[in-house]
């Protein structure tokens, strides 16, 4: 498989960006617990070369998995063996790629925006457009607005936080990231709504006036750069950092399973060319690095939201461990009205709890690791959508996404201001 993964990369370094075509994204169904167990064991099919775009969690939860063109015979003859039943969520991979990209490229012959107000939020944009539009709402709210960098990713790019606060010192805070998986394009695109919205909401709206005239709020949208930088350039389905491994020619490493919190356990994998690879070690990666020394260094988080796609989830720690957190009652019950106020603008449902009772055991998890460190409530969500789209939900989605996860987040933040003393 090694070979393989670098005959690929050889083929995208000369021809560009890589292809999906005839790939097909299955969505498999068990029936009961021997089959949910055999579905497991496609993990380490490693010939198959498959990318598990929603894990095995349980029974009544199907799993979406991404299948190469020249596995797609075996595979669908495998399952068929065993009797698991499944159906064909993606017929054709790369003709949704390919639509997205055409529709990006017919935006980005628009004239370039001169101000926030006249930036598109309902389209994708790549990372030079983010950052672009980072310093213009720094720059049109000197007030209220900062830009933080709290260091550079492998390849050298800035890890840029935009700080919301209305004065003071060693207040309290709470902390949005999006972005941490770079193929999640929605989440750094509601990131960049929800820096637009937190600017022009202040003075304006009660809610977040009454949270910043007491809190700071710190937002990274571009949480993964040279991840997010890679997909738009080179590969779509790039999901990890782009750090090489030594002694592979497999690159990257899941940021979300390289926290100091049950690191190296269950649910994350030793693999380098694994999707869940956790890394040679606790923060071995600098975008994860740089958050855990900005947060021991600023040590007033109140709480703490990293925003990831899809599924339409709220989670809650533990991933690493059944063991219950002792605020668990609190955060419960904070989830269901977050997700109550989210349903009040579309009906979108949104399952909640924690982590490993939700979704599945999962080690070295960012939520759990800041949970450790006190931050009391330490949330994740999974935006849209349940899988008709996944990781490719189309741009007329993304307004609406936002909008709706704003209402589930204000619930947290000002849950947070109320409980902060």
């Amino acid at each position: 498989m090694r070979g393989l993964l670098a005959l690929t990369a050889l083929l995208v370094a000369v021809l560009g960006k890589e292809t999906f075509e005839g790939h097909q994204v299955l969505r498999i169904t068990a029936q009961d617990e021997v089959q949910l167990a055999l579905i497991k064991d496609l993990e380490d099919m490693v010939e198959f070369e498959l990318d598990f775009w929603r894990g095995v969690t349980d029974v009544a939860t199907p799993v979406d998995i991404r299948v190469p063109f020249h596995s797609l015979q075996s595979v669908k003859i495998h399952l068929e063996s065993l009797q698991i039943e499944y159906s064909i969520m993606i017929q054709d991979l790369q003709a949704m790629l390919d639509e997205e990209q055409e529709e990006m490229e017919s935006a980005a012959r628009l004239a370039e925006p001169r101000n926030t107000d006249s930036f598109d939020f309902s389209r994708y944009h790549p990372i030079n457009e983010i950052y672009s539009f980072q310093d213009m709402l720094v720059a049109e709210n000197p007030n209220l607005v900062s830009k933080i960098v709290i260091g550079q990713s492998y390849q050298g790019r800035p890890l840029n936080v935009l700080k919301f606060s209305t004065g003071g010192t060693d207040r309290p805070a709470i902390w949005i990231d999006t972005g941490i998986h770079s193929r999640e394009w929605v989440t750094q695109a509601s990131g960049t709504w929800f820096a637009k919205k937190i600017a022009t909401d202040y003075g304006r709206e009660s809610a977040i006036t009454a949270i910043l005239n007491k809190m700071d709020i710190f937002v990274e949208i571009v949480t993964n750069p040279d991840g997010f930088y890679y997909t738009h350039t080179s590969n779509r389905m790039w999901r990890k950092t782009r750090k090489p491994n030594p002694g592979t020619s497999c690159v990257g490493v899941d940021p979300n399973r390289n926290w100091d919190a049950g690191f190296g356990g269950a649910g994350a994998s030793g693999n380098p060319c694994s999707e869940t690879y956790r890394g040679s070690r606790a923060h071995s990666e600098s975008e994860v690095k740089s958050i855990v020394d900005f947060v021991k260094s600023h040590g007033n988080f109140k709480a703490f939201v990293s925003i990831h796609s899809y599924s339409q989830m709220l989670l809650y720690p533990y991933g690493y461990t059944r063991t219950p957190v002792k605020d668990q009652t609190e955060l419960h019950n904070l989830a269901q009205k977050a997700i109550t106020d989210l349903a009040s603008l579309y009906g979108t449902r949104y399952r909640y709890g924690s982590i490993i009772n939700t979704i599945y055991q999962a080690s070295g998890g960012t939520i759990d690791w800041t949970y450790n460190q006190g931050i009391k409530y330490s949330y994740t969500f999974e935006l849209r959508d349940t899988g008709r789209y996944g990781f490719i939900l189309p741009a007329n989605q993304i307004i609406p996404t936002a909008r709706e996860t704003w209402l589930a987040l204000m619930a947290i933040m000002d849950h947070t201001s109320k409980n902060t003393y």
